[in-house]
């Protein structure tokens, strides 16, 4: 039995998964962990380091890590990267103006070898705002698919409306059990 199938094995009876969710300042990160948690949304402030969630869904205990994403804050990314199953990257869809910057953090994290291999789920959040920019195009600005070393999919969402959040949840938990847990 080679290595990679005990580690299959080991992760099947864990059932866990570690989900490292990140983006720029404002993008919605925590409005978005707080939904998905089912808790109220209408007192968010700025994350200064980071919330954990630890939830259950589709039999799967999701430890999600929602750190803030102020630019003071972004060189302190790399202290979470450590056994990410899958990075949720979320974009506030209406900041045009941020969008370069944007691209600029998530290919720095693309390349980080901790990160290898971690499905990636890109959440182009606040759709419910006018002027906010369409999945296809935030997908064609971003590059998206130039990216080969990761599998990744865009959800255009909203945290607010909850439109797309657990469609977004479901592809990444099915994309990393597809990747990590082996089943008899």
């Amino acid at each position: 039995m080679g290595l990679l199938t005990i580690l299959k094995k080991l992760k099947q009876k864990e059932k866990e998964m570690r989900i490292l969710m990140l983006g720029l300042d404002n993008a919605g990160k925590t409005t978005i962990l707080k939904r998905i948690n089912g808790e109220p949304i209408n007192t968010i402030s700025p994350t200064l380091g980071f919330n954990i969630k630890t939830l259950e869904h589709k039999g799967f205990k999701l430890n999600i890590w929602d750190v803030g994403g102020q630019k003071s804050l972004r060189s302190y990314w790399r202290n979470y990267f450590e056994s990410t199953d899958g990075l949720i990257w979320v974009i506030d869809s209406a900041d045009r103006i941020r969008l370069e910057d944007c691209k600029t953090e998530l290919y720095k994290l693309l390349q980080e070898e901790r990160l290898l291999g971690a499905s990636l789920l890109i959440l182009a959040n606040k759709q419910d705002l006018p002027g906010a920019m369409s999945a296809t195009d935030i997908a064609e600005i971003l590059e998206l698919p130039n990216i080969k070393t990761h599998h990744w999919q865009i959800y255009k969402c909203s945290a607010v409306t909850a439109e797309n959040l657990i469609d977004g949840v479901n592809w990444i938990v099915d994309d990393i059990s597809s990747r990590i847990f082996y089943y008899e």
